[in-house]
């Protein structure tokens, strides 16, 4: 397993309730073949630039270890949600 690091940053406009149901999904994704090691909220922060006309959005920082073939599965999943607004995902010199 390797170590990444993933970036989700969230609408401005999505709740709090809906944002850590959806993070919760997210980290059952990672956990069927690997492990989150931490998840760091940074909240709500402006972006550096403008997203369709959206300004800020709410930021998570999460490390996890997973297989490299899981890595797919997981990015087409943040990429098919209505509430991320982008992520990144990288994975970690050892």
């Amino acid at each position: 397993m390797n170590n990444y690091e993933a970036v989700l940053i969230y609408k401005p406009e999505v709740s709090d309730e809906e944002r850590n149901k959806s993070l919760e999904i997210f980290k059952g994704i990672i956990a069927e073949s690997g492990e989150v090691e931490s998840v760091d909220d940074w909240g709500k922060r402006k972006l550096a630039y403008e997203i369709n006309y959206i300004k800020e959005g709410y930021y998570y920082i999460v490390d996890f270890k997973a297989s490299g073939d899981h890595i797919k599965e997981f990015e087409r999943r943040l990429r098919i949600s209505d509430l991320i607004l982008r992520y990144m995902v990288i994975r970690k010199e050892d």
